[in-house]
């Protein structure tokens, strides 16, 4: 397996290492990675050709499915423009709700729209069933933000470029009449045919009288590419892409202006020139284009492979690939350093449900990776195993003509799990093999099947179980 290495800074006694997490994937231009928060530990990859890919969280899978295909709808899919993010409605398991971001031509616009997975297989969005909550127009073809995600208070979040060109030329950023260069808030949970979403009433400039627009939750940002809520804090951390000078890393708060076209980074814009920064919030940290040409901003380590990290923004540079680690608290920086050098420009970063961290190579490695390590605590070692044999309910049930099931193990060993219809007879075999402890995913096809109930059996030397599942045509 290809991997990179290197040591963390003196004293840590701690080092990663990056390594491909699903080597048997190839990947054209992916640019993000989720999972769909419904308990099934599925991975989704955004490509910024217009397809999504899912596929389970299994080092070993060879196989990806398109989760939804929609080429024909971008303006392009090079430069800054394509399919460029995808959330899960925080009730996706219950209303089969994703939303994602993509630029469209004639006019050139974002369009952040909805789907809705297709009834009874959760391996397919439903094309046809698009519903556009928002059209933004682009002046420019660059800094088209991309990224969107539900905060914890329920509400859909976009961060929004500044329109593109260089210096900000139409000054976005700080004009509150316009919805670029901002980050945004709305609510998409009261939907009708004529009002698409509506403004959450704590908007910082909701109900305002001065022109203002009302989906702003923050303002002045040049191009938050990628950025991220910290689940148990629920703080909003961005990575806003710099232009000639300095990279920046962002706290988001209701109502902060974070300075752009004013400053760029902690100086003024230009660096020669005077500004007034009254009113202004600075970065938690900015870095210099000696050490990184634009930002990927990335997540607070939540997960429990790296436990030294824990609780460390990590994020990285696109074009020098580097990788840092960051604390921060009480206002001030605790720790700051790099974690290893990636051979590979660095388009985002990304979760899975245990919140484990993955990387996404962009060019010519185009893959996703993840950290490993070294050093106290078996670092490198998988999450926590499970205490004893599980098997999950399928999700959905009923379903048609799919549906996932999960299975946990509490060490290694050969697993059967196998369908049998209500008679006994055996209808599928979808693993025979030996497996190590974690926690597992497999899909049931059921094409050509007829409708009625079916069992899933696992049997593994810890013990054999049984679901019953009902397939409905």
């Amino acid at each position: 397996m290809l991997a990179w290495f290197l040591a963390a800074p003196a004293g840590t006694a701690q080092s990663v290492s990056l390594v491909k997490a699903f080597p048997r994937l190839t990947f054209n231009v992916p640019v993000f990675l989720t999972h769909a928060g419904d308990g099934t530990n599925r991975i989704f990859v955004v490509q910024q050709d217009g397809n999504i890919l899912v596929f389970p969280n299994d080092s070993a899978v060879a196989v990806d499915d398109t989760f939804l295909h929609i080429t024909p709808k971008l303006s392009a899919v090079k430069g800054e423009e394509g399919l460029l993010g995808l959330a899960f409605h925080p009730d996706y398991r219950t209303n089969g709700y994703f939303y994602v971001n993509y630029t469209a031509p004639n006019p050139l616009r974002t369009v952040v729209a909805r789907y809705r997975v297709l009834t009874g297989d959760p391996e397919r969005g439903d094309p046809s069933s698009e519903f556009r909550i928002i059209e933004i127009n682009q002046p420019f073809p660059n800094h088209n933000g991309g990224m969107i995600s539900f905060g914890p208070d329920g509400y859909l979040y976009i961060g929004m470029g500044d329109g593109g060109s260089a210096n900000d030329p139409d000054t976005n950023g700080q004009h509150r009449t316009t919805l670029l260069g901002k980050m945004l808030r709305i609510d998409v949970n009261d939907t009708t045919a004529s009002e698409h979403y509506r403004i959450p009433p704590d908007n910082p400039f909701a109900g305002n009288s001065s022109g203002w627009k009302e989906e702003i939750w923050a303002l002045g940002l040049r191009n938050p590419w990628r950025w991220s809520f910290d689940p148990p804090t629920g703080v909003l951390w961005a990575g806003d892409v710099g232009q000639d000078t300095r990279e920046e890393i962002d706290i988001v708060t209701r109502g902060g202006n974070y300075g752009w076209n004013i400053t760029e980074g902690k100086i003024c814009r230009p660096p020669a020139a005077s500004c007034d920064t009254t009113g202004l919030i600075f970065p938690v940290k900015d870095y210099p284009h000696s050490l990184g040409i634009s930002i990927t901003g990335g997540y607070v380590y939540r997960g429990s492979r790296l436990p030294f990290l824990a609780g460390a923004y990590i994020y990285g540079d696109y074009g020098s690939g580097r990788i840092w680690m960051l604390r921060y608290a009480d206002g001030l920086i605790a720790a700051d350093s790099m974690l290893v050098q990636a051979p590979f420009t660095i388009s985002s970063f990304g979760t899975d449900q245990f919140n484990e961290l993955y990387i996404v190579s962009y060019g010519g490695l185009a893959s996703v990776y993840r950290f490993a390590g070294s050093g106290p605590a078996s670092i490198d070692g998988p999450p926590a195993l499970p205490a004893v044999l599980a098997l999950e309910q399928n999700y959905p049930n009923p379903f048609n003509p799919s549906t996932s099931i999960g299975y946990r193990l509490p060490g290694s060993g050969h697993v059967s799990l196998r369908i049998y219809d209500i008679l006994g007879r055996e209808v599928a075999t979808l693993v025979d093999a030996v497996q190590p402890g974690g926690r597992y995913t497999a899909a049931f096809r059921g094409a050509g099947v007829a409708s009625g109930v079916y069992l899933c059996r696992i049997t593994t030397p810890f013990g054999t179980l049984v679901r019953s599942m009902t397939l409905v045509r």
